[in-house]
């Protein structure tokens, strides 16, 4: 007796790629106390995420470009880079791909500009904050930007 085949094929792998992007954690020192810029956003789910600023690279730019830019556009911060934090990779798919991103952090420090989330070309922040950066870790949604926080933390208070 034949056994009829599988309503579905065997299963498709997906396609892998690869995409970059550049963030981090920018620093203003306020009162004699370092505080960092936090962006929030509504996950698909409807709830609010705590997060670093960070985002693609567009055109040639450097990742160093790209952090400063995102810094500024998602927090209204404006920001040069002072050395890299670490990077964080993952993966997730979409309908047609597989993709392993890899998110570069960068320790930046605030040089002007003012906390506002107008600046976003993607609109996608929904509020902006300055948080301390000893108690960063404890407000931010994602562990492994907990872990860049801290990374900064230990950078700044030269224990690392």
């Amino acid at each position: 007796m034949s056994h009829p085949a599988p309503a579905s094929g065997p299963q498709r792998r997906l396609p892998a790629v690869e995409e970059r992007s550049a963030g981090g954690v920018v620093v203003d020192i306020h009162e004699g106390d370092a505080r960092i810029a936090v962006i929030a956003r509504r996950n698909r789910a409807g709830r609010l995420e705590w997060c670093l600023p960070k985002g693609h690279i567009e055109g040639q730019e450097t990742l160093v470009e790209t952090a400063a830019r995102e810094v500024a556009e998602e927090t209204g911060i404006e920001a040069r880079v002072l050395v890299e934090l670490g990077t964080i990779d993952y993966w997730f798919a979409t309908p047609d791909r597989r993709i392993h991103k890899f998110v570069h952090h960068y320790l930046l420090e605030a040089t002007g500009g003012h906390l506002t989330i107008e600046n976003d070309p993607d609109q996608e922040a929904v509020d902006v904050a300055w948080l301390p950066l000893r108690e960063a870790h404890r407000h931010l949604t994602f562990p492994n930007e907990r872990r860049i926080a801290r990374e900064a933390w230990q950078r700044l208070a030269g224990d690392a």
